[in-house]
Parts: C-alpha cells; sequence; structure tokens
C-alpha cells in the first residue's frame, strides 16, 4: 500500500515541479515590479512636503489594510467591469490571469517594501546626512549617495521576511485559475484524492523554496555588509596612522 502511494506521489511530482516553477515565476516579477515601486513610494514617506506623503500614505494603508485574496479579486474581477478597461489597449494584458496575479501581488508588496525600506531609511544617523548636506549635496545626492546605500544592509533582513510571506501568499493565484503550485495540488488531489500526502508534497517544496530565500538574503546581507564595514574602518585607520 505504501509502494503504491509512493508511486502515485512520484507519478504526480513533476505536475508539482512545473506548478512550483510558476510560482517562482510570479514572486519574482512581483518582487521586482513591487521593489521599484516601493522605492519612490518610501522616498514619498519620508518626504518633507505633505502633498507627497499623503498619497503615499493612502497607497500604503489600503494595500496594508485590506487582504490580499480581496485584491486578487478586484484586479481580476473588478477591472474588467469597466468598458473603457475592456476596450484600452491594456485589455490583452489584464484579461490574462496571469498578469493580474502579478500585478496584484506587485501593488501588494510594494507597499509592504516601501515600509521597510522607509524603515531603512530612517535608520540612517542623522549626523551622515548633514555631512552630505555640508559638502554641498543636493537631496537626490544625498539620497543616491549616502541615505540608501546605508538603508540596504538594515532593511534586508525585513526584506526577506517580506519575500517569504509573498512567496506563502502566490499561494492564493490557483484562486484565479493559475496552476501554480498549490492549484496543481488541487487539482491533482480532485483527481487521486490523495490529500495529506500531495499536500505534504507541496509544503515540503514551499519549505525548499523558503530555505533558498534565507540563504540568498543571507548571502547578501554578507556581501553587502563587509565592504561598508571596510569602507568604514579605512578612515578610522589612516587617522591613526597620521596621529602615529
Amino acid at each position: 500500500m505504501m509502494a503504491e502511494l509512493s508511486g502515485m506521489v512520484a507519478e504526480n511530482l513533476p505536475q508539482l515541479l512545473s506548478g512550483a516553477w510558476l510560482t517562482m515565476q510570479l514572486v519574482a516579477l512581483a518582487m521586482v515590479a513591487g521593489t521599484a515601486l516601493a522605492l519612490p513610494l518610501a522616498v514619498m514617506r519620508t518626504s518633507r512636503h505633505g502633498w507627497l506623503r499623503a498619497p503615499a500614505w493612502g497607497y500604503v494603508f489600503f494595500f496594508r489594510g485590506t487582504p490580499l485574496l480581496v485584491q486578487i479579486f478586484l484586479v481580476y474581477y473588478g477591472l474588467a467591469q469597466f468598458a473603457a478597461v475592456r476596450d484600452g489597449f491594456l485589455w490583452p494584458v489584464l484579461r490574462e490571469p496571469y498578469w493580474c496575479a502579478v500585478i496584484a501581488f506587485a501593488l501588494n508588496t510594494a507597499a509592504y517594501t516601501a515600509e521597510v525600506v522607509r524603515g531603512g531609511m530612517l535608520a540612517v544617523p542623522p549626523g551622515e546626512r548633514e555631512a552630505g548636506r555640508a559638502l554641498g549635496l543636493s537631496r537626490w545626492q544625498e539620497l543616491r549617495l549616502i541615505v540608501l546605500p546605508r538603508a540596504v544592509p538594515s532593511a534586508l533582513p525585513a526584506y526577506g521576511n517580506e519575500l517569504i510571506l509573498m512567496l506563502k501568499g502566490s499561494a492564493l493565484a490557483s484562486t484565479i485559475t493559475l496552476l501554480d503550485l498549490t492549484g496543481v495540488a488541487r487539482t491533482l488531489i480532485a483527481r487521486t484524492y490523495l490529500a495529506v500526502e500531495l499536500f505534504a508534497v507541496a509544503g515540503l517544496i514551499y519549505l525548499l523554496l523558503t530555505l533558498l530565500i534565507v540563504r540568498g538574503v543571507r548571502l547578501l546581507e554578507r556581501r553587502w555588509t563587509v565592504p561598508h564595514q571596510r569602507l568604514e574602518t579605512v578612515p578610522a585607520t589612516r587617522h591613526g596612522d597620521l596621529l602615529s
């Protein structure tokens, strides 16, 4: 009996792996697009001007305050209710569940990533910003050369957590007919009735993907932190040499 169950699980494993590949695509595209959107949102959130902070705050509040499933349905089902959208040039994209899932995931993760980046920016010591202003750097130069490079190391752990949460949240893509890892598992279960076995294998694949994310973030932390630590120690060493 056990051999038969193992054989059935092994027979369906390639389909589960194909679903895992779709899951990785969705998460990767969503994180790239979401991070690109999160950076200007974080800058707006830390702006001195209220007219910039207000729309960014509203965006973050909405997407952090509503369930991801509702956001997916709003993009997939809601936009199709408007004739202007159906007649527009974006309709070939918006009618596809794949791209609707990517858009919903990207909009959602942008809100959380913006807060992660904002926290990293606020953690930059004020003295470093003042030093940049004393050197005559513009606001953009200060942001690009001082604030963001210093904010990345402190934001990476929280960003890694957001990656993991996005991976788990991607299981909701199956609600709009996408055969991601969870969608494939549900389809196979409906055919084989091996709910425990197939969900266990799917869970194991999710765990392996999570492990890859954790390892990747730790590698980035080491590669990003060490050069900055060296840069911080070089001036002190030269200063000490001059005094000796």
